[in-house]
């Protein structure tokens, strides 16, 4: 029989909302120090914009004449992801590109916001975590993404199954991920209300799109020959492989570095092994758990998508802005299990932004710091990733009598 404990009482720690005038100014310091690093664009690599000015921009061009990118290698999103890049070139009196960074700060408001009316964890969390990303957030359209997830969490763990299920079948939409917010709502009316509003709304969305554009389900076509990008777990022990003598080459290829040679394929079809037995956890997660709080739907949520990202072929540095949400929204609640895991993903992201755009030289040359800084990087990810598991779990599952107090 399923339990339910939502009325447990809040710390102040977790309960009270943050004084608005001190979270209002860090956020405005520390965004006003990533359009600095953006519009300077040098640090390291450089050129971050570029995708915004050059790729964003061309697949608008596309998309108003009413097409999805046809054969482009490169689209590999879903068809919702169609109007938030054409939502730019709507904007007037801005460029595409002042309206694209615009927009993104408004949904890093709207998320800091809605953090904050829930509790004073996520809310220094994600104003405090997301600079640590330099300015990369900012141009690219993740943090959007982020805000319709939050925006679904917190509505489920208000209560909204209806909106929350909307909401994450439009993010999923976008970026598939989003629908992972709905692992963990309490079983019985809740679900079928997220899960059936979920489809009708990624459905009626979907309905339009294939009406007004060509090419709608293009992006299918180039899912399947990615190979393994060299920021990845896989990609970590071929560099590390690189620098003890394998003869790999490092292409770019499908938007992103990868690592090519002997024996990719097969650590290709290992992680996409291991994203099958991630799956197959969650859902035994799901059939075992018993005990239910407010917190659960948010923790399942943090532990599916670290799951699917550790077990990923690609760990582009923007999937950190995913992470630092859905940590953010679990430390708004003081019944999280995702504490330490939440926690563990801010050294996590300022490493990621060591490797890009800071060292990214030495990432895609495989030279020992570059590879020190990116297995750094993966080695708290998946810590944190075997953390949040076993929180949730110790949480939500009766354990045996020999198995307590371990």
């Amino acid at each position: 029989m399923t339990t339910y404990r939502i009325d447990a009482p809040r710390t102040a720690l977790f309960s009270e909302r943050p004084s608005a005038l001190p979270l209002a100014a860090v956020w405005a310091f520390t965004r006003a120090g990533m359009l600095l690093l953006l519009w300077r664009d040098t640090l390291g690599i450089g050129g971050i914009g570029r995708e915004v000015h050059v790729l964003y921009r061309h697949w608008y061009h596309q998309l108003a004449g009413g097409s999805f990118p046809p054969a482009d290698p490169a689209w590999q999103y879903p068809p919702g992801a169609g109007p938030v890049l054409l939502a730019p070139g709507m904007v007037p009196g801005l460029t595409y590109y002042q309206a694209f960074v615009v927009l993104t700060l408004l949904a890093d408001a709207a998320v800091t916001f809605a953090l904050a009316r829930s509790g004073r964890g996520g809310a220094w969390i994600w104003v405090g975590g997301l600079p640590l990303l330099l300015h990369l957030p900012l141009a690219r359209y993740d943090v959007l993404v982020t805000a319709v997830a939050v925006l679904a969490l917190l509505a489920v763990r208000a209560g909204r199954p209806l909106t929350g299920g909307a909401l994450a079948g439009l993010g999923a939409l976008v970026k598939v991920w989003p629908l992972l917010t709905l692992l963990g709502t309490p079983r019985g009316r809740a679900t079928r209300q997220a899960w059936t509003s979920a489809a009708v709304a990624a459905g009626a969305l979907l309905a339009v799109l294939v009406l007004s554009f060509t090419h709608t389900l293009d992006f299918l076509r180039q899912q399947g020959g990615r190979g393994v990008q060299i920021e990845s777990l896989g990609g970590t022990v071929l560099s590390a492989a690189k620098l003890m003598g394998w003869r790999g080459t490092v292409q770019y290829r499908y938007g992103a570095f990868e690592l090519t040679g002997p024996y990719t394929s097969a650590v290709a079809h290992l992680a996409l092994l291991l994203t099958a037995v991630a799956l197959c956890w969650l859902v035994l997660w799901r059939v075992r758990s018993r005990r239910w709080n407010e917190a659960t739907p948010l923790d399942a949520a943090l532990t599916a998508v670290l799951l699917f990202t550790v077990t990923s072929r690609v760990i582009s540095p923007q999937y950190m802005v995913w992470l630092l949400g859905l940590a953010a929204v679990c430390l708004t609640c003081r019944e999280t299990s995702q504490r330490t895991a939440g926690l563990l993903l801010l050294p996590a992201a300022a490493l990621s932004s060591l490797a890009y755009p800071v060292l990214y030289e030495d990432v895609i040359a495989v030279s020992p710091l570059g590879w020190g800084v990116v297995a750094a990087r993966n080695a708290l990810l998946l810590a944190a990733a075997l953390v949040s598991c076993r929180r949730l779990w110790l949480a939500t599952v009766p354990q045996p009598l020999s198995l307590k107090g371990l």
